[in-house]
């Protein structure tokens, strides 16, 4: 099948980007602030992803058990769970970076991170197990969805809780970009007069919370909405047609939250050519860097 594998050449290159981010990350003493956390955090969970596609190609074509099948879909689910809740982890501290900007770098701060990690961990690690310890539709056909062998249950509480998140990340980059416009346009008045860089960095920084949140939504609104309406009587191509996409979205994410950052670039210009080291300590961009 053709489609299985583009999923798993995606799967493939989903696990290289990512796995280079985590190497990265754990190499580099100096990545340890909230920010890199989170950034490791997406990058482990798409990696995992990444890898997912690739057993689930391996095991559908060389080992056929439907136990083998239940744990491959469970640990996909678990996986892309993990990477959408570390994008909401993402969107939580961007906000609270520029809410709460005085108190951010504290150990408060640190211990509210551990928090979202841990709770969105294991949320993403309970949703897994659920198609493992019996909701399936191995013994019932009539129940399965348009993701064999999910049941259409299964697949509408993955979405429901998909659309919540998006809606709480909507919610969450409409007050960013009020707090930024509104604190540009703070720093111009003091200046008495409103320069042109205003008004570019403003458009610059909506920009890019909207080029974040448009991928997102354009990756994986399709495959949600397709489960929810869906009938598993369809084409598979459908499927097929509407998960691919989504995949790219961890494809996507090492390049807008990894390697556009300055630190991560110089960790990288260390790891892989040993011929640049920092003589000045650089304080970690905030997460509201955009």
């Amino acid at each position: 099948n053709p489609w299985d594998v583009m999923l798993c050449v995606s799967g493939t290159a989903i696990a290289c980007e990512n796995a280079l981010v985590v190497a990265i990350i754990c190499y580099s003493p100096s990545l340890r602030t909230p920010m890199f956390v989170l950034v490791g955090s997406l990058a482990t969970a798409d990696l995992l992803a990444g890898l997912g596609l690739i057993l689930n190609f391996v095991f559908q074509y060389v080992i056929r058990s439907e136990t083998v099948s239940l744990l491959t879909v469970g640990f996909l689910v678990a996986s892309f769970a993990a990477s959408v809740s570390s994008l909401l982890a993402i969107t939580v501290d961007r906000y609270l970076s520029l809410y709460n900007a005085l108190t951010y770098y504290s150990e408060r701060t640190v211990l509210c991170i551990h928090t979202m990690l841990a709770g969105a961990w294991g949320v993403s690690l309970c949703l897994g197990l659920l198609p493992v310890l019996g909701w399936n539709c191995l013994h019932d056909r009539t129940a399965c969805s348009v993701v064999r062998p999910l049941t259409k249950s299964n697949v509408t509480l993955l979405s429901a809780s998909f659309f919540l998140i998006f809606l709480i990340m909507l919610h969450l980059y409409i007050e960013i970009c009020k707090i930024v416009c509104r604190h540009a346009h703070q720093i111009a008045l003091q200046q008495h007069f409103l320069t042109a860089s205003h008004y570019v960095t403003t458009k610059k920084g909506v920009s890019t919370l909207a080029i974040i949140l448009g991928t997102f939504g354009a990756s994986w609104l399709p495959f949600a909405i397709y489960c929810v309406v869906g009938d598993p009587d369809y084409p598979s191509v459908y499927t097929y047609a509407t998960l691919l996409p989504a995949t790219y979205n961890s494809m996507i994410n090492p390049i807008i939250y990894a390697y556009r950052n300055q630190e991560i670039q110089r960790s990288m210009w260390v790891l892989f050519c040993g011929c640049f080291q920092a003589k000045v300590s650089f304080r970690s961009r905030s997460p509201s860097d955009v």
